[in-house]
């Protein structure tokens, strides 16, 4: 009986992912802002595993190092980058109702 409770505790520890910082706290993290506040950029981080996929959560952190990039694709004409905008602005308050505490 024991072995199979060591067994069992071995495989839960085992196949637990390990805490990896996500895109957005990563680019938040070396912006110079998040260098000052890594719990902040945390926070966000967690905002972003609940609002944006993976591949938004990506191209999100890319505004961290170019802001142009942000005003490219808010003023873009693609239907694409238009339903992207719409989830990064729901991001975006969210990120700051919830992390501004």
């Amino acid at each position: 009986m024991m072995n199979r409770l060591m067994i069992a505790a071995a495989a839960v520890v085992l196949t637990t992912p390990l805490a990896v910082a996500g895109p957005i706290d990563s680019a938040c993290v070396r912006s110079d802002r998040g260098a000052r506040n890594g719990q902040v950029c945390g926070c966000i981080q967690q905002v972003a595993d609940q609002t944006l996929s993976r591949a938004d959560q990506r191209r999100a952190a890319r505004f961290f190092r170019d802001a142009d990039e942000a005003q490219k694709v808010r003023m873009s004409k693609s239907d694409a980058d238009n339903a992207f905008w719409a989830r990064y602005k729901n991001f975006a308050a969210a990120a700051e109702a919830y992390c501004a505490r």
